[in-house]
């Protein structure tokens, strides 16, 4: 008959410390807490963070150069604007009122500013060479009278610039081109190949020349 086995208990004690050396794994709050960053690292750590955020504000005000209200509105309404794509006499005739509507919304809205009032509402208005018109007057607020409330040449460049990347987009759909320009596919096709990367690059050049500084409707409030 076999001897029963034995049955050996062992108490471990995390509160006593141990000799053997730091804990090899990375996740350790020891030694996260125990290793200070080298001063190196930190710098580029906040160098890095620092571009990210800048980045990401340069990028969040491209709403305020590019119609995107505008083209989200157009994309909307083209399918029952354009019908069966048979290029009626009716239906082309409304594509070019739509396209024409469309570019002069972003015409017309790079033209637009706002400034927040003492109570935090955002008041909206049309910027003209003698200040900002407010569109609903009697409000009872201060308007500013500063200079760059003023509509110059600067506006007068974003609005084009917003009509021509509004145009080379709308232009993109081939719904677009072939009522507009009948038996000219192949022509228009060519043309659309570089047209909007022609646009893009003038745009962009003319962009950093020409900062925006607007916030009008349909774009960040002040």
């Amino acid at each position: 008959m076999d001897p029963p086995e034995s049955i050996s208990v062992g108490i471990f004690d995390s509160s006593v410390p141990t000799n053997d050396g730091p804990s090899p794994y990375l996740s350790s709050p020891r030694l996260a807490s125990a290793a200070p960053d080298h001063p190196t690292t930190g710098r580029k750590r906040r160098a890095v963070a620092k571009g990210v955020q800048k980045t990401l504000s340069k990028t969040s005000m491209l709403v305020n150069f590019l119609p995107t209200g505008t083209l989200l509105t157009f994309e909307l309404l083209l399918p029952s604007v354009a019908g069966d794509l048979s290029c009626s006499p009716v239906s082309t005739i409304m594509i070019q009122v739509l396209l024409g509507i469309c570019a002069l919304s972003c015409f017309f809205f790079h033209f637009t500013d706002s400034f927040r009032g003492p109570d935090g509402t955002v008041y909206y208005g049309l910027v003209t060479p003698g200040g900002l018109a407010v569109f609903k007057p009697g409000l009872g607020v201060e308007i500013p009278k500063e200079e760059r409330y003023r509509a110059g040449f600067v506006d007068l460049v974003h609005a084009v610039m917003s009509v021509m990347v509004f145009v080379a987009i709308a232009f993109s759909d081939q719904r677009v081109t072939n009522c507009l320009f009948p038996g000219h596919v192949k022509e228009m096709d060519e043309v659309m190949e570089s047209f909007p990367l022609m646009v893009g690059v003038v745009c962009s050049g003319l962009f950093l020349v020409f900062p925006n500084t607007r916030y009008g409707i349909g774009c960040m409030a002040a």
